[in-house]
């Protein structure tokens, strides 16, 4: 999230695509009301339902699943025709526009139609609303991530900001509604299988960093591997993990995991029913030797198996429990304090993963640079202090405990708008939580980032320069005039390293701080790189520009291409997916060989579509254990359109079986609503203790039964995931409904 929730009050536009935050975020959603009714936002919703959120809009189109990328393309060939882009902006602190340029001259009005359903009317009236109402800010969730180019749509919507010049302004920006509490602070932290924390990438450079700052021995380290070569490669995701024990057998994708397979999976309060294809996460599981489960509720996971030996739900204890940080949706850092001693025999997650290191065998070295000389931990605030020494990528240095457990006690001192801290009280001059980039424990935090209007000791930055000098000769440091105001330069310069800070910030170095200086801003433990900056107004990662051509990617600019399971097979020959791609997070993925294998949609008519419901939450283990929110809705439903049912003898609250390409079906409840075209259902994905017809609740210890069960959407999710980051095509497929 560049901005934060309460800056979107300062939108005089808001594009919500791919996200329902009157249901998935409804206290922020507030924030949203405040603009139109304060600062007379226009709200537009492009979803493929009509959504509580659609409700509020001023604008609504309702697109097929999965073709955002043509949406948007189609918005700016009517910005770039009309001449409503920010031409300066471009040129000062943008690249490859020129090329997004072209693509968009492909996306007429009338083709976006064809292959959206969105009329081309509704397309203009929408555009040129959003580009005549500026600051605009563009809000998406897992409706955008969650398809086989969901990091094509997650570059799109940033770079129809950058043409608009909606980028480092307050009002503007690209705002992300993470899913989850501590989603943010989870993908900081490394909870995915290609970085290191703070997003660090896993090279000998900065293995050899946090080495040294955890005080172990770099050789140690890579002896952990199976060989050293595998300290540097990616895992498993949580989206496929299963085939890792599956290992190409009875069909299954093949694995490239050093020859063996997945034997144990230790799951830590994390609702893994709530990924896609569940008949193959039930595969998976019944497949391991070991099956951990750390959670204050029982796991679905625990449930949903055939197993029945080596399955341990370990009882961890609640938020309630522990005390500790955790990050939000707009980067701010949150202390939490612990209300009550963890009850009966449970236990904080970090004592359940000591005691694990201690079996293992390396909790000294673990726990190495967080015991005191009398070898005890102060927990979490040890913890937190190594975190704010080591993580300088995303500028964590100034989240000390004390300054967070300040912001803590006086969360009402700040202002919703600004976040800024209130004159005269003991947090006036910094951002409440301290959102990320803190590059010092005096800096006050970024609320808004990429903002040159403001000094660099203000929360002011320009975009980072992480790809190098120059490509294709063109220069990719920002136009001169585009720094943060008040610095030492005027213009773009590079990120800030030992070789180059006396000349970028114009000082010279004496030779004690030549010495204890790391040899960039990222991996100086010293700190000194990132102080002398703040002296200098420069932030410390650089001044480039923003990209919109990725020369590593297999679409060096977003393409769209159609869903590997599209109701127009047409288009699958127009706008055909990626070739097959092996040991993809160490699984072989298909994309284009099963997309163009058969046309699926003869057999499965329907479009598929999941999200959430308002009550619930995730898989829902803790919320449907609730009696008052599983009252609201207790039961699994397919929102199915009037003429859809009708077709199909289907009367409102009749049972259906939902059938998937992959062979899979559950039957669920009808709820029939027009908010769905007559093409589409949707499904909520909260529930479980149901496989396919199969009641599995017998499996629930005795009194831990929730209150609502039944089926799972992903049980018939169909196959797919993205080509960067694995996560699973959830948001777009194919199904047929018949009546039970």
């Amino acid at each position: 999230m560049t901005n934060h929730l309460g800056d979107i009050q300062n939108a005089k536009s808001i594009f919500i695509i791919g996200a329902n935050p009157a249901v998935n975020h409804p206290v922020g959603f507030r924030h949203f009301l405040k603009a139109k009714e304060n600062n007379g936002a226009k709200l537009i919703v492009v979803d493929p339902r009509y959504t509580r959120t659609a409700a509020k809009a001023d604008y609504f189109a309702q697109i097929r699943p999965g073709t955002d990328i043509p949406f948007m393309y189609g918005m700016m060939n009517l910005i770039f025709e009309n001449g409503w882009e920010d031409k300066k902006f471009i040129e000062d602190r943008t690249y490859g526009i020129d090329e997004i340029r072209k693509e968009a001259a492909k996306w007429t009005p009338e083709v976006v139609e064809d292959v959206t359903g969105v009329p081309a009317a509704t397309l203009k009236e929408i555009t040129e609303v959003f580009a005549k109402n500026r600051p605009g800010s563009v809000v998406w969730a897992m409706g955008l991530t969650q398809h086989t180019i969901g990091s094509s749509n997650t570059r799109i919507a940033p770079i129809l900001q950058l043409i608009l010049g909606n980028m480092g302004v307050s009002g503007g920006g690209c705002n992300i509604l993470r899913g989850h509490d501590n989603v943010q602070g989870a993908s900081d932290m490394a909870n995915a299988p290609d970085s290191l924390p703070g997003y660090y990438a896993k090279n000998e450079a900065t293995w050899k960093y946090f080495a040294k700052m955890w005080k172990v021995d770099y050789e140690w380290l890579q002896g952990n591997f199976v060989k050293p070569e595998w300290m540097f490669k990616p895992g498993f995701t949580l989206a496929r993990w299963w085939a890792g024990v599956l290992d190409g057998k009875n069909g299954n994708d093949t694995i490239e995991n050093a020859g063996d397979s997945l034997k144990a999976l230790i799951v830590i309060g994390n609702g893994i029913t709530s990924t896609a294809q569940q008949a193959k996460v039930q595969e998976g599981l019944d497949g391991l030797e070991l099956l951990v489960l750390l959670d204050p509720f029982v796991n679905d996971a625990g449930v949903i198996t055939n197993k029945k030996d080596d399955v341990y739900l370990l009882p961890a204890a609640t938020q309630f429990e522990t005390s500790g940080t955790v990050v939000a949706t707009n980067r701010s850092g949150q202390w939490r304090s612990q209300v009550v001693e963890p009850l009966f025999e449970s236990m904080p997650d970090h004592e359940i993963l000591f005691e694990l290191a201690k079996r293992l065998g390396y909790y000294d070295e673990l726990t190495r640079t967080i015991r005191d000389s009398e070898g005890k931990i102060e927990w979490p605030e040890a913890a937190t202090r190594e975190i704010a020494s080591i993580v300088k990528s995303i500028g964590l240095t100034g989240w000390t405990p004390e300054r967070l457990k300040r912001h803590q006690a006086n969360w009402d001192k700040f202002d919703e708008k600004t976040l800024m801290g209130k004159e005269g009280t003991e947090v006036a001059g910094e951002y409440y939580g301290l959102p990320w980039p803190c590059w010092t424990e005096k800096h006050p935090g970024s609320p808004n980032l990429y903002d040159i209007n403001k000094p660099v000791m203000q929360g002011g930055m320009g975009f980072r320069n992480r790809f190098g000098l120059e490509h294709n000769g063109v220069n990719q440091l920002a136009g001169d005039g585009s720094a943060p105001v008040g610095g030492a330069q005027s213009g773009g310069y590079p990120e800030i390293k030992k070789d180059n800070i006396e000349k970028v910030l114009g000082i010279t170095l004496t030779d004690e701080e030549r010495e204890k200086m790391g040899a960039t801003w990222a991996t100086d433990a010293s700190g000194i790189i990132a102080e002398k900056c703040m002296e200098k107004g420069i932030a410390p990662y650089g001044n480039a520009r923003a990209r919109a051509i990725v020369w590593t990617f297999v679409d060096q600019i977003p393409q769209h291409r159609e869903p590997l399971h599209t109701p127009r097979q047409d288009l699958a020959q127009k706008y055909p997916s990626f070739e097959d791609k092996p040991n993809h997070y160490r699984v072989f993925t298909k994309y284009k060989s099963l997309q163009l294998s058969k046309d699926f949609s003869k057999e499965f008519p329907i479009n598929l579509t999941t999200g959430r419901l308002v009550n619930f939450s995730g898989a829902g283990m803790e919320t449907r254990a609730s009696m008052y929110l599983s009252r609201i809705t207790p039961e699994m439903f397919a929102d199915i359109h009037p003429e859809l049912a009708a077709k199909h003898g289907i009367k409102n609250w009749d049972f259906v079986w939902i059938h998937s390409p992959e062979g899979t079906k559950i039957k669920v409840r009808a709820r029939v609503v027009p908010s769905v075209k007559p093409d589409t259902i949707f499904l909520p994905f909260h529930w479980a203790g149901y496989m396919q017809g199969v009641d599995m609740t017998g499996n629930f210890p005795d009194g831990t039964k929730p209150y609502a069960v039944g089926e799972s959407a992903n049980t018939v999710a169909n196959y797919g995931y993205d080509i960067v980051t694995q996560i699973p095509e959830t948001k777009s497929g194919l199904c047929r409904i018949e009546k039970a």
